[in-house]
């Protein structure tokens, strides 16, 4: 079921709230250290965060009658880019250093306050094409998320989590959805991080991690090879 535009807010404030508290707390000199993901520092991750929450801020109502991509033909959009994003997260990291955390809350700011002012779940022109307001938030709630867990990982020594739970249960859920609506399978979300890093491509594929991350709805059933359907991002 979609999630409607009231929770995919909620989520996305608590999502943000406790990553930003979370940004706050580190070292200062940790923006140098290379991050988990190849090629980028911790600083260029930072900054993607504030480029994810821009993108929500200029989304404009779409004419009506226009016909939105699903979720998962927008989230479908970024394989593409993967060249175009780095290079505009690098630009904008270079861009920002000045007042980096100060940048990316008001990129933030501008989010949320988008979404006050179109109000209702409408058709949005977006930069990756049409979407629903809502399902362009839940967009932004699987960026924090993803991202929250790529900074944890590429900071193991910092003991608290940047993961909030509730917002981590909605986007396995949705990735899971995405999966189930292309095979029709009954499973349902056993290990939430382990499925989000499977689905985001953190984690390389493999049919145990898989049977260890979901799970059959009946336990008659197995979990399905989903190697050509993975990664979802």
């Amino acid at each position: 079921m979609p999630t409607d535009l009231s929770t995919a807010t909620d989520a996305l404030h608590r999502q943000w709230d406790l990553l930003r508290g979370w940004i706050e707390d580190l070292d200062p000199d940790v923006g140098d250290r290379g991050s988990v993901l190849g090629g980028w520092n911790v600083a260029e991750l930072i900054a993607h965060l504030g480029r994810a929450m821009e993108a929500l801020a200029v989304v404009e109502a779409a004419p009506e009658g226009t016909v939105p991509l699903t979720l998962a033909e927008y989230l479908g959009t970024y394989a593409g880019r993967a060249a175009q994003i780095s290079e505009v997260t690098r630009q904008l990291a270079t861009e920002i250093a000045h007042d980096p955390l100060g940048e990316v809350d008001r990129r933030a700011a501008q989010a949320f306050r988008r979404i006050d002012e179109l109000g209702v779940d409408q058709v949005v022109q977006a930069r990756r094409g049409p979407v629903r307001l809502a399902e362009m938030v839940v967009s932004r709630v699987i960026e924090l998320v993803v991202h929250a867990d790529d900074l944890a990982r590429s900071l193991p020594n910092v003991v608290a989590q940047p993961v909030d739970r509730g917002a981590l249960d909605l986007v396995a859920q949705t990735l899971l959805d995405i999966v189930v609506a292309r095979g029709g399978w009954d499973l349902e979300v056993a290990d939430p991080r382990l499925w989000l890093r499977l689905a985001a491509g953190r984690t390389p594929y493999d049919v145990d991690v898989l049977a260890q991350a979901l799970r059959p709805v009946y336990t008659s059933d197995g979990v399905p090879d989903l190697g050509r359907l993975l990664p979802v991002l």
